[in-house]
């Protein structure tokens, strides 16, 4: 998994995921949007080893291989379930 992240830039899909998701201005306020690369790259996880949004988030909080491939350091900031599959 983390040979994906050394092998794909996924920065190319940047511009691409932001028109997609839509986010909004801000202009209320509220919570930052996550990073949409780093949303991308748990929907590839989830994908690829078919899991649950749960499951999918307990991995990617537990194990260092789920961990290392969507972004931060481990330990950063993670989307949870609500943040990156909508309402749990």
């Amino acid at each position: 998994m983390i040979n994906w992240g050394v092998a794909v830039d996924f920065d190319i899909f940047r511009a691409d995921l932001e028109v997609a998701l839509a986010y909004s201005d801000r202009g209320k306020g509220g919570r930052p949007a996550y990073d949409p690369v780093i949303v991308f790259k748990i929907l590839i996880i989830q994908t690829q080893n078919t899991l649950p949004d749960d499951r999918t988030e307990f991995l990617i909080n537990n194990r260092l291989s789920f961990m290392r491939f969507p972004g931060p350091d481990p330990g950063g900031q993670m989307p949870g379930r609500s943040g990156c599959f909508g309402s749990a």
